[in-house]
């Protein structure tokens, strides 16, 4: 009589634990699901709150600009060596 009530037992048994760690894995998956998606919209974050770079090319390029223009008046006779020699010196120093 044991014998045939005990196997009923500890089948379920069995297949409780197996539930219940079958359960308990599926758990330790969504929490590290959870921390990986929280992880990766705190870096996200940190990334879109960074200022982008300033462009450093600009300013030389700018300055090239201006030095041709003056050479060009030069040329043609608009400036004088003394004129493009005082606002050449003016560019390079930085003065507007």
């Amino acid at each position: 009589m044991f014998g045939r009530r005990r196997r009923p037992l500890m089948r379920a048994a069995v297949v409780g634990g197996v539930a219940y760690h079958a359960g308990k894995r599926g758990q330790q998956s969504r929490e590290e699901d959870y921390d990986r998606d929280a992880r990766i919209a705190e870096l996200e974050a940190q990334q879109a709150a960074q200022p982008a770079p300033a462009p450093a090319a600009a300013p030389q390029t700018d300055m090239v600009e201006q030095l041709q223009k003056l050479a060009a008046l030069k040329d043609q006779g608009i400036l004088t060596q003394a004129e493009f020699d005082a606002q050449k010196a003016k560019l390079l120093a930085g003065v507007s």
